[in-house]
């Protein structure tokens, strides 16, 4: 015998510009009288299909009636990946990827809330903004609005197209908050009190918003969890563009690449990532140091370019200049992001000097011999992940903000934070890439998250990170001292203890004049 679960309570109606819409209560109010509806799926763009793909993403058109906003929309994110992805990414077929999702504790209220916009990582080739790891339920308790939006991704997002405009996705975020702009107050959000936030590709992704000129109106603050600055060329999205054209037979126009069906687009790229590179002439697998070594060197192949148009400047230059200066930001990393890239080849590294592989990828024999006497004590397999983690997340996040301090210091802009998360999984042995999310959003009971982060993580650690960025969208201030280029002072997320720290990641100073080429 099954138990028949309860229908949604239905919400009130909530009018958008494009026609209203309907979504629902999950629960009853908890025990402060709190509670949180949820109205999912909502168009904020024509689907990106016939005319409109590889197309700037055009507003979606007015509906009669009022829409059920009671399932997940359709996601640009094709494939459940299983136990490959540490977050659960739900894909939903369908045409009309480009959608939010609002969570609110206030539906059709004046209640002028301050808003969180989400955009979900992956590599700018997958993810999903449906994760039950991102539901908003906790944040509004807390009083926060939260939003999360999807965006076209991997090729259709950003792959270089003779007659079609750069970055799409970046256009898709920026029409997805403008539709926030034009619609949170029906939600009982405040459109001037905007935050935008993500992980991974999704913490780039706001690191490049803060550096684009056009975006400016749209937020009043950054919270970036493992994001690498924008810097990649037009001159390498264009070669990786034309080669994926001339592997699927077409010319790289938007006439002979929609030719090509959309799965199809998907092999060829994954044909053009760097960690498919290096394979023998045999037609052997690839050479995963071969990869590592196009990784840091070229960074990720698709992905938002610097095209002097849209994202005029590398975010590094961009934040010098002092676009977004007046943008309250907080970022960082995992103290061991991607040391468990070559988890699996432990044993074979084993008997190989890691000064042999670093080799590869450090380019100062100087720059080498200061990183391995800093890291003697590791295998090789750990140091190379440590080098990964250190170059790609850790150098960037305290470069942006020495860059950003010191322009704040000379022309009284927005403080920057900064933060490490140090706590090591039981489960993981690290504080690897993606374990700090469930604690960001305060969804520490969430599906796989004991997978993470253990039976037990820390509600205390969670209580503080989750804090942070209340004080940051609530207020502009994260609770710990802004980032000076004195004593450089850094929030340690850790269990059973957090601390702030002077001179913070010290460590990493060595690979700054790196960074520009990750």
């Amino acid at each position: 015998m099954t138990i028949a679960t309860p229908p949604p309570v239905p919400t009130g109606i909530v009018q958008t510009n494009a026609g209203a819409v309907r979504g629902f209560w999950r629960e009853a109010p908890d025990a402060a009288g709190s509670r949180s509806a949820a109205f999912l799926g909502i168009p904020f763009a024509e689907p990106p299909i016939g005319e409109h793909r590889f197309a700037a993403p055009v507003p979606h058109r007015a509906w009669e009636g009022v829409r059920d906003a009671i399932e997940f929309g359709a996601t640009p994110h094709r494939e459940v990946q299983g136990e490959i992805t540490l977050i659960p990414e739900p894909a939903f077929p369908g045409e009309s990827t480009l959608n939010v999702n609002v969570f609110t504790p206030s539906p059709g209220e004046a209640t002028a809330l301050p808003v969180l916009v989400y955009i979900h990582g992956g590599g700018y080739v997958s993810g999903s903004p449906s994760s039950p790891w991102y539901d908003g339920a906790p944040f509004n308790r807390d009083g926060v609005v939260l939003v999360s939006v999807s965006y076209r991704l991997g090729f259709d997002g950003f792959g270089f197209i003779e007659d079609a405009p750069m970055n799409r996705g970046v256009l898709d975020w920026m029409l997805a908050l403008e539709w926030v702009q034009e619609n949170i107050a029906a939600f009982g959000g405040d459109p001037a009190r905007v935050t935008i936030a993500g992980q991974s590709a999704g913490g780039g992704a706001v690191l490049t918003l803060l550096g684009v000129p056009s975006a400016q109106h749209l937020f009043q603050g950054v919270y970036s969890i493992s994001g690498v600055p924008t810097s990649t060329t037009l001159d390498a999205a264009e070669a990786v563009g034309r080669t994926i054209a001339e592997l699927g037979g077409v010319a790289p126009t938007r006439a002979g690449l929609s030719t090509l069906p959309e799965a199809r687009i998907l092999e060829l790229q994954a044909q053009a990532s760097p960690m498919n590179m290096g394979g023998g002439e045999d037609g052997g697998e690839p050479d995963p140091v071969a990869g590592l070594v196009a990784l840091v060197n070229g960074g990720l192949v698709l992905g938002p370019v610097v095209d002097g148009d849209i994202i005029p400047l590398p975010s590094r230059d961009a934040f010098a200049a002092g676009i977004g200066a007046d943008k309250a930001v907080i970022l960082g990393a995992t103290d061991q992001e991607f040391n468990m890239v070559l988890a699996g080849a432990r044993e074979s590294l084993a008997t190989v000097p890691a000064a042999a592989l670093l080799g590869q990828l450090v380019s100062s024999p100087e720059i080498l011999e200061a990183y391995l006497a800093e890291h003697h004590g590791l295998d090789t397999a750990d140091t190379v992940g440590q080098y990964l983690t250190d170059v790609m997340f850790r150098a960037p996040a305290m470069d942006v903000a020495e860059v950003r301090a010191s322009h704040a210091e000379a022309n009284a802009g927005a403080p920057t934070w900064i933060y490490r998360f140090s706590w090591a999984s039981p489960t993981m042995g690290s504080s690897c890439h993606c374990v700090d999310v469930p604690f960001f959003f305060d969804q520490l009971g969430a599906e796989r998250v004991e997978g993470i982060a253990g039976a037990e993580p820390s509600q205390t650690l969670a209580d503080e990170v989750h804090g942070g960025a209340l004080g940051l969208i609530r207020g502009s201030d994260a609770g710990w001292p802004a980032w000076n280029n004195l004593d450089r002072q850094a929030r340690v997320f850790n269990a059973p203890a957090s601390s702030v720290e002077t001179n913070a990641f010290a460590d990493v100073r060595m690979l700054l004049p790196q960074t520009a080429a990750v």
